[in-house]
């Protein structure tokens, strides 16, 4: 920079201070229940890394071979030490790994075999409805690809495709009631399990790469493209990232764009394909995120369907966070009528006046460390809605 540049940037800054020598036996509060097969240890340190490394030693410290636990869950969160810097608390749930069924690893080949060999039979359109032209939208999201829980890959995979191959059905139904054109498919996010979430502390619970549980999303979407778009005149599909998809996290922490997410990117995927061929797509449209965004949202026959995975807000907070959002003005969100979502695994509808909020049903069956939380197992599925005009009349959820 030039002088006089540097100058006007200049700030005063205070001294450095000397880093703080660290006592393990003052600084870290380190408490620990066993019941059973299972053990609670929460510790606390300057970082989450010390933290993991603190939770290994108080197993030692009870004479507890590490090697024979198993993370299943933490919670973490923030603390203010005695010279008032940031720390971290964690509590971390460890099983025995006797009592973690691993499984065998799954035939990676023989899944996206499925896939390709899965037919995609032509769907009788059925009679078109003289009326206002309306779309029917299918919503989906939490496969988590890779993930051990419940039924496991191959489960989640033809749950998947099943509820697919039924929305296409359902399409011929709704027909009869309404004048549709247009089908508008959204991925909610969450396609793949990866390995940033809980710190990585799903790495040992997670059965395929990263390049594999990609490649299972970009499959699954590929199916669905070849699926609808001979069923309708124009099809949108759109994509937001969830947390499991996020592409880069150290310590814990987001550090690159918000947009930059696997679930987005094997969408984008999709329509580079599709692109090759534009008289057979040339009426399918593709919508992620603008760059550094979280959200996008499509038209649908006069509504404005709003799309996002749902880790932005707290549970039943979501119209709080809606009307934040529509108060920017760079923002789209003043302008929608729907709102989709997923994130916390399980359907609820709620209206706001002419508004909906829309959160699906996870494509996984279940999550263990959430029925062991709170006892309570997945009912997985997806959502048919149709709509026009800014209002939803039709919601149907779409299960094995």
């Amino acid at each position: 920079m030039s002088e006089l540049l540097d100058e006007l940037l200049a700030k005063p800054i205070g001294p450095a201070m000397p880093a703080r020598v660290t006592d393990p036996d003052k600084d870290f509060t380190r408490q620990i229940e066993i019941k059973g097969d299972e053990a609670d240890v929460t510790v606390r340190g300057e970082t989450f890394a010390d933290n993991e490394g603190a939770a290994a030693d108080v197993l030692r410290g009870q004479g507890l071979d590490p090697s024979e636990w198993t993370v299943t869950g933490l919670r973490s969160s923030e603390w203010t030490m005695a010279n008032g810097d940031m720390g971290v608390s964690t509590r971390f749930t460890f099983a025995r790994r006797a009592n973690v069924a691993a499984g065998e690893r799954p035939p990676i080949d023989e899944l996206l075999a499925a896939i390709d060999s899965t037919p995609v039979v032509p769907v009788k359109a059925g009679p078109q409805a003289e009326d206002d032209p309306a779309t029917y939208i299918v919503a989906l999201g939490d496969m988590q690809f890779g993930k051990i829980d419940g039924d496991g890959v191959e489960g989640t995979l033809a749950r998947t495709i099943d509820c697919l191959n039924k929305a296409a059905d359902l399409l011929g139904v709704y027909r009869y009631r309404f004048d549709i054109q247009h089908v508008h498919i959204a991925w909610l996010g969450d396609h793949v399990e990866g390995f940033v979430s809980q710190g990585g502390a799903n790495t040992w619970r997670t059965q395929l790469t990263l390049n594999e549980q990609i490649r299972l999303t970009r499959r699954v979407m590929l199916h669905a493209l070849l699926l609808f778009a001979p069923l309708c005149s124009r099809l949108t599909m759109a994509a937001v990232p969830g947390n499991h998809g996020e592409a880069v996290r150290v310590s814990g922490k987001g550090v690159t764009r918000y947009d930059d997410s696997h679930d987005t990117e094997s969408l984008i995927a999709v329509k580079d394909a599709a692109d090759l061929n534009p008289e057979r797509f040339g009426h399918v449209e593709f919508y992620v995120p603008d760059t550094d965004e979280l959200t996008v949202v499509v038209e649908c026959s006069g509504t404005v369907v709003a799309h996002a995975h749902g880790h932005q807000f707290r549970p039943g907070k979501h119209f709080e966070w809606w009307k934040g959002q529509a108060f920017g003005r760079s923002s789209a969100m003043h302008q929608a009528d729907v709102l989709l979502a997923g994130h916390l695994h399980h359907e609820f509808v709620e209206a706001d006046g002419p508004r909906t909020f829309l959160q699906v049903p996870s494509m996984e069956s279940e999550s263990t460390w959430f029925r062991h939380s709170k006892g309570s197992e997945g009912a997985p599925g997806l959502i048919v809605a149709v709509t026009k005009d800014g209002r939803m009349p039709v919601k149907e959820v779409v299960s094995p």
